[in-house]
């Protein structure tokens, strides 16, 4: 029994150091190496997971990523709970990847630098990243981000876990995102990044939650919270954003302000409105069409008809186009305000803004039938952001002008035909 007990004894110590000089005999090489043996390698990837090497943790992140498949998004959800930043932000970006091709090329892991313990990132200038509606991510993958918008390792993680709920439109998660914007750290990046998700994520019962963020003394944090509130039709913010405007000292937060007001369309707001439509400031002239707009009374249409033709910058004078449509001048004629939103759509420009009217505008099914036609005879620009326009805004009888752009002969148009009537399904 004692020469028994002391073989068995040898033996677990024999493979405890086989397994220990295989850790160290281990390199970053070969576990990005373990990713061209695809889901197959996911097993040894996951014990990988607790190695001691913080290096070997984030290669294997790295690998599963690259990996790609469902079986990935487990272990990325595991290595999302490590309690290095690094290893947190490159499995968030795992995550988003999975939903959203290409993203870690762009993400925050792509510009991550070590010096010692501390890391240092750079978040991509476009925060316009969004999953087209029809894909579902699942649960746990919202939840293991919500986890992380509320408690990760660094102020890095938790934001960029913000800017990856956002991305996933995680409705789920949004106590959690709530909860960060009221974070005893105040970290300027987080309650930001949490703002732009809740936009994306369009949940209205969030905005409340957000208000007294309205006069932040970190202007990006401020106008964030500005335009959110206007975004998620927070009504009772309408007194608060009247001082905000009143009081503002730079026209950046003027613009803001305004622009949220025009969103909430209230007739308390009307003398403000009126009062900014002969601005010298293009920006507050257009946010003041916006508001009448959006009152849709059309006594003012007269005033407004007036204020384009007189008109010649561009910002307010595609507003007041929106406005005159909105009031009910909805011909779609050579020179009409509707054809030059239409047209718009062909400035690099100025399509984006163009592109948000008419999504507005779309959503009155009266105006529906000059888009089709639209659809049918415009350009290639115009073919691909009306498609756009019609899966955000439009209804079943959109499906066979979306049919048939799915068809076309031009690929790119032939393509967003068919995204388009995917999201016009899965919104029906």
């Amino acid at each position: 029994m004692g020469y028994n007990r002391s073989v068995s004894l040898f033996t677990i110590l024999t493979l405890a150091l086989i397994s220990m000089y295989a850790q160290e005999a281990l390199r970053p090489k070969d576990v990005r190496n373990l990713a061209n043996q695809g889901s197959s390698a996911l097993p040894r990837l996951q014990e990988l997971l607790r190695n001691p090497d913080l290096e070997i943790r984030i290669e294997a992140v790295k690998a599963i990523t690259d990996v790609g498949t469902p079986g990935s998004l487990a272990l990325l959800i595991q290595a999302s709970a490590d309690n290095d930043p690094e290893v947190q932000i490159r499995a968030t970006d795992g995550l988003v990847n999975f939903y959203f091709p290409g993203y870690v090329t762009t993400g925050l892991g792509a510009s991550l630098k070590r010096a010692g313990t501390s890391i240092k990132g750079k978040f991509s200038d476009t925060n316009d990243q969004v999953i087209d509606p029809f894909v579902q991510v699942r649960l746990d993958v919202i939840q293991a981000l919500g986890i992380l918008v509320r408690g990760g390792a660094s102020m890095e993680s938790r934001a960029n876990a913000a800017r990856a709920l956002g991305i996933l439109r995680g409705t789920a998660a949004v106590p959690d995102l709530l909860e960060a914007v009221r974070s005893k750290g105040k970290d300027s990046d987080v309650i930001y990044e949490s703002l732009i998700a809740l936009q994306k994520i369009r949940d209205q019962s969030a905005a409340p939650g957000v208000a007294f963020l309205l006069r932040d003394l970190d202007q990006k944090v401020q106008l964030a919270a500005i335009e959110t509130v206007g975004l998620l039709q927070n009504k009772t913010s309408v007194p608060d954003l009247l001082k905000v405007l009143e009081n503002a000292r730079n026209n950046k937060v003027k613009r803001a302000a305004l622009s949220a007001l025009a969103m909430l369309a209230d007739e308390k707001s009307r003398a403000v409105y009126t009062r900014y439509l002969n601005n010298k400031d293009d920006g507050l002239r257009a946010a003041a069409a916006e508001g009448f707009a959006r009152l849709k009374n059309p006594a003012d249409l007269p005033m407004l008809e007036a204020a384009f033709k007189g008109e010649n910058k561009m910002s307010p004078r595609l507003s007041l186009a929106f406005a005159q449509v909105m009031l009910g001048k909805n011909e779609a004629s050579e020179f009409s305000p509707f054809q030059l939103l239409i047209n718009t759509l062909n400035s690099v420009a100025w399509r984006g803004v163009a592109y948000a009217f008419l999504v507005e505008l779309a959503r009155d099914p009266a105006l529906l039938p000059p888009l089709y036609h639209a659809v049918e005879i415009g350009t290639k620009d115009e073919k691909v952001y009306l498609a756009r326009v019609l899966a955000r805004s439009g209804d079943k009888d959109a499906v066979p002008y979306l049919d048939k752009l799915s068809h076309d002969g031009d690929g790119q148009v032939a393509e967003e035909g068919l995204r388009a009537l995917r999201t016009l399904k899965a919104r029906l």
